[in-house]
């Protein structure tokens, strides 16, 4: 049978059009505004494009949109003392510090400062903690991680019992979605540099997510036939073919894996339109739950 491709940008935009319309909904009740505060520190050009992307997102979904941006040059403690204010500013539901941060900055004090309940990343040590642990449940979850959940569930609506591979350890990525996977009750093994023959351990996956950062590792003969393959990975490759002179892979190679897999993410289209629709989620979640 042919590969199903599995259209992050049209699922993504089916989720965001049901997250403004429960905007709208409570707009219309008179209760706040959702709003998302994104912090950069420093200049990084792709930390910058996905800082605006968040914020038309949520300018498109009827949210409010604070933005700062800080130089790179900025102390500890200033950082720090302006999260500490958004953390009391009521019409503030969520505070996103787009990483990674300046070189001399503790990433993990400046992520620690974000109040637990306006952490929409998921990246504070608690909520990272709960994800973890069998019984308690974090109040966020990492926006790339839930997105790549939320299209395997497309294709496979009960993960129980598969054997999912995961290429990567990242805190952002790697880590967190092998946890949530766990909680799908799926048996999860994490790989990454050390990992011994990766092709026949890549093989043995019903589910492979890609989040290793290397532009089309995966071949295609490394995947399961009948596997889900969910590709995190953006890298550029030049190609003077192209206007910009480079185009975007991710870490499978694509048109091999075709061959093989049941479904599978594109790049760009896939993983990437998740991420955002996620953030509004759980921007909106976090805004309802401030209402009880």
């Amino acid at each position: 049978m042919p590969v199903q491709i599995i259209d992050g940008k049209t699922i993504a935009g089916a989720l965001k059009a049901e997250i403004k319309n429960r905007v709208a909904e409570r707009t219309a009740k008179g209760l706040n505004m959702p709003g998302l505060a994104t912090v950069l520190v420093g200049e990084d050009p792709a930390s910058q494009v996905y800082v605006r992307s968040k914020q038309r997102a949520c300018e498109e979904a009827g949210m409010r949109s604070l933005g700062f941006n800080l130089p790179a040059d900025t102390p500890q403690k200033k950082i720090e003392a302006l999260i500490k204010e958004l953390n009391l500013d009521k019409n503030v539901h969520s505070i996103l510090v787009q990483l990674p941060l300046p070189k001399g900055l503790d990433e993990e004090r400046v992520l620690t400062t974000v109040a637990l309940e306006k952490d929409v990343d998921g990246f504070h040590p608690v909520n990272i903690g709960r994800l973890a642990q069998k019984g308690r449940e974090p109040l966020a979850v990492p926006c790339t991680p839930a997105g790549v959940i939320f299209l395997l569930k497309t294709v496979m609506p009960s993960l129980e019992g598969k054997h999912a591979v995961v290429l990567g350890r990242s805190n952002i990525v790697g880590m967190p979605v092998s946890l949530l996977l766990i909680r799908e009750n799926a048996t999860v093994t994490i790989c990454h540099s050390k990992t011994r023959d990766l092709r026949s351990v890549v093989r043995e996956a019903d589910i492979l997510v890609a989040a290793i950062g290397r532009p089309e590792m995966v071949r295609g003969d490394w995947i399961k036939p009948g596997a889900v393959v969910i590709d995190v990975g953006i890298n550029h490759v030049e190609d003077p073919t192209r206007e910009r002179g480079y185009r975007l892979v991710g870490d499978v190679a694509f048109e091999e894996a075709c061959d093989f897999a049941s479904a599978i993410t594109p790049v760009p289209g896939g993983v990437g339109p998740m991420t955002i629709a996620m953030l509004l989620q759980n921007t909106l979640i976090a805004a309802e739950r401030l209402d009880n």
